[in-house]
């Protein structure tokens, strides 16, 4: 009996090609974007998941006047003495980028860390060499990935090479399997701690001494209570530091399956993004398999009709309802299948192409994962179901009788019913229609709002040696293609720096925090930044040991003072040394627009000039480049050249959220597609229908957009009706969105028109090609055939 129903299920489908494949187009679309969707999510949910001990590891953080990451070098082996229960703890000191030289090579590698044999004990590394327990004692020792074992050693086993960090040679003494991506510390490479023991061991002298990169995780025993280990913090604070650190500070200890996700830490190695970015993703998911549904029933009940003399026959033949509702289940159970094979096939492809789409890395491989496979068996019995049963009994519900009398009483499974389920289909693809016209807003506003300086065309480069900065600019400026240079700490929009201030004089004698940026006297004019009072930073003297500076507008907000002016010659604390403000300069954004602005104090210091912004002319950038690198390695024969233009940096701030606008521009498009082959399908079946009546109206002489209005006039209906149940629901859902950020637009009314005249215009296209095949058939023809 099963073997008959598939028969005639394959029979089926094989006569209807057309309908066949808008019902497998539409849901191999949507099982493919569903998937894709599970696989972003799994990974991104799945930060540090692969550590076996991830449930019980905990990174130490510092809360003082922010929320911070990096504590001082001191704090894991004062932990160490005084939790003596601690399963294992280490410190880590972490290098974005490092240049390295093998042989005469040099190279510019990224991820080095400095650590001990106790990451390992954290992190679970898979040793491909070496011994995990020693690879990391000596000094001088290195660990490689296996990729940078095989791009520096493709030839010879990497074991005892050497590898040269500048001032140290460091023999590698073990290779570990390449750390899967979705990691909060990523690795090149892990440098032994003890290779700077004296520098570190200076470092961990002070609690306040906190260099960017030191990051400290522990590991607490089974079955004990971090709630224990945090109510025994401030007592370790104040009796390891000092009664006056513990007053100010607390050290929060961070599970490490949040730190990918919790925004509210500065110097993070990762930028974190927030859990309900994914939320929302599987939000779009769920639309998605549900408009694939819809399209399911919507055609499957339409096309009944054309089987109600099937039907009456087979039940006059003595087939039963249950018999008729398993031969429909099987012809839509083959459907389903072959949709879901083709969905995981396209979701392949895509996974193949989708880290250059959308900066993510995920394996086709992942989908043969138990887990992944499970919910692929999952979705296609929930879909067999969903989109199944009820056209199922519908198609089996005609009476005999109705069904032999020309289709006379047969209905069509529920003309309400269908208008419904496309009501709700296009209050989908409007919401998302919403969506991503109010990202795609937000993205531009990140892009062209004003920051508060000039960043068009201006390169960064980090100094490895500040005393030669003034060579390197003067070189620099002699180049033709070269417009400015500026010695700094950091281009504007770099902020790696803080530091407390107080202002016991203006009645403010706590510490607040603001952000420190060395800048030399060019850095004021070649940014455009603009003064409010006062005078810009000047030059002077190393023996000139007076402190002034220049504060922004939030700063003096943050004294209550609004006018300018007044704020002059005031006296404040920076650091700990009191310092004069001689200027007040307009707000810049040194972050994302994810936080607000900050306080900040610009000063000219030289020992802090680690970094050159070179403006350059617009014409011929690449060649002035490589003039700025042939000048460098002239100077620095040890360093690799390395720039960045600071738009670059800019948007890389905002990577999450292009990742989100390229999911819901991809995913939007693939919901409104299916929509559209539905839409389709209704249309043909509703021309199908009324092929007599269009007929005896051309006869009657009913012009061309009479007859199209017949068929459209319906379809538009229902859109503005979706779209009243979109609009609401699209802001209240994407207004909470943006208040992810400090600085967002405002969502107004031109959003909401776009979205209704999109839904319309796409509605139009999708009918016009079936209703003018209607409006300009032979009406001859059609009053014959009838």
């Amino acid at each position: 009996m099963i073997k008959n129903y598939f028969k005639i299920a394959f029979r089926n489908i094989s006569r209807n090609l057309g309908y066949t494949f808008l019902n497998v187009f539409g849901l191999t679309l949507g099982v493919a974007a569903c998937l894709a969707i599970f696989l972003i999510v799994l990974n991104e949910l799945g930060y540090d998941s692969h550590n076996s001990k991830a449930d019980r590891t905990y990174r130490v953080t510092l809360h003082a006047l922010d929320y911070n990451a990096n504590v001082s070098m001191g704090i894991i082996p004062t932990m160490r003495t005084y939790f003596p229960q601690l399963e294992h703890a280490t410190q880590v000191f972490y290098q974005k980028d490092v240049n390295i030289k093998i042989g005469e090579n040099r190279f510019a590698e990224k991820n080095l860390l400095m650590s001990d044999s106790e990451l390992d004990k954290l992190f679970d590394y898979q040793w491909l060499a070496g011994n995990h327990n020693t690879a990391l004692s000596d000094p001088n020792s290195v660990v490689l990935t296996e990729s940078l074992a095989k791009k520096y050693f493709p030839h010879n086993n990497a074991m005892g090479q050497l590898i040269n960090f500048g001032d140290k040679n460091a023999k590698v003494t073990g290779v570990i399997k390449d750390v899967p991506a979705n990691t909060s510390l990523p690795v090149g490479m892990i440098l032994s701690l003890n290779t700077y023991q004296d520098q570190f061991k200076r470092m961990a002298a002070h609690f306040w001494n906190i260099a960017g990169g030191s990051y400290a995780y522990i590991v607490i025993p089974q079955n004990y209570s971090i709630h224990t280990l945090e109510k025994q913090m401030p007592d370790y604070i104040k009796k390891t530091w000092g009664k006056d650190v513990g007053a100010d500070v607390v050290m929060p200890l961070q599970p490490l399956k949040d730190v990918h996700f919790d925004q509210r830490y500065i110097n993070n190695i990762i930028t974190p993004t927030s859990k309900d970015t994914y939320y929302a993703l599987i939000g779009v998911a769920l639309l998605i398999i549900i408009t694939a549904c819809i399209n399911f029933i919507n055609l499957a009940t339409a096309r009944a009709i054309k089987r109600a003399k099937e039907v009456g026959v087979r039940k006059v033949l003595g087939a039963s309802r249950p018999q008729l509702i398993n031969q429909f289940m099987g012809e839509i159970t083959v459907m389903v299948l072959i949709s879901v094979l083709l969905g995981v096939g396209i979701c392949a492809l895509f996974l193949s192409q989708a880290n250059a789409w959308m900066s993510i890395d995920i394996s086709p491989d992942q989908i043969l994962q138990p887990e992944v496979l499970s919910w692929i068996a999952a979705i296609t019995i929930i879909v067999i179901l969903c989109a199944g049963l009820y056209p199922a009994f519908v198609q089996s519900a005609f009476q005999p009788v109705d069904s032999f009398k020309n289709n006379s009483g047969v209905t069509s499974g529920g003309l309400t019913l269908r208008k419904g389920l496309v009501v709700m289909q296009f209050t989908i693809s409007q919401m998302l229609i919403v969506g991503t016209l109010i990202v795609a807003s937000q993205m531009d506003f990140f892009r062209n709002q004003d920051l508060g300086f000039n960043k068009d065309a201006v390169i960064s480069v980090n100094m490895p040696m500040p005393e030669k900065r003034e060579v390197f600019q003067q070189e620099l400026t002699s180049l033709p293609g070269v417009k400015e240079c500026s010695m700094s700490s950091g281009a504007p929009s770099y902020n790696d720096s803080w530091s407390p201030f107080s202002a016991a004089a203006l009645g403010f004698p706590k510490n607040n925090v603001t952000e420190i940026k060395f800048i030399d006297e060019k850095y004021t004019d070649m940014f455009g930044l603009t003064m409010l009072a006062g005078q810009k930073i000047t030059r002077k003297a190393e023996s000139d040991t007076l402190h002034k500076v220049v504060v922004n507008e939030t700063l003096m907000h943050d004294l209550a003072i609004q006018d300018p002016q007044k704020l002059i010659n005031q006296r404040i604390n920076v650091s700990g040394d009191m310092a004069t403000v001689i200027g007040v300069v307009k707000d810049f954004q040194s972050e994302s627009k994810h936080k607000k602005r900050r306080a900040c104090v610009l000063e000219y210091v030289p020992r802090g000039f680690f970094n050159a912004s070179i403006r350059l002319q617009a014409k011929n950038m690449p060649a002035t480049i490589a003039a700025i690198g042939k000048q460098w390695h002239q100077l620095f024969p040890d360093n690799i050249f390395k720039y960045e233009f600071i738009y670059e940096h800019i948007a890389a701030m905002y990577t999450q959220e292009q990742k989100v606008y390229t999911a819901f521009q991809l995913f939007a498009g693939i919901a409104i597609l299916i929509g559209c082959l539905g839409l389709y399908g209704l249309i043909a079946f509703a021309a199908s229908q009324r092929t007599k009546e269009v007929g005896i109206r051309k006869v009657l002489g009913a012009p061309l957009h009479s007859i199209v209005g017949l068929f459209t006039r319906e379809f538009a209906l229902l859109i503005v009706i979706a779209f009243l149940i979109a609009a609401p629901l699209g802001y209240f859902i994407m207004h909470k969105w943006l208040q992810n950020f400090a600085y967002h637009i405002s969502i107004g009314p031109s959003i909401f028109f776009v979205a209704i005249a999109s839904s319309l215009v796409i509605a139009a296209f999708t009918t016009a090609h079936q209703t003018l095949k209607a409006a300009l058939a032979n009406p001859v023809k059609s009053l014959r055939s009838e």
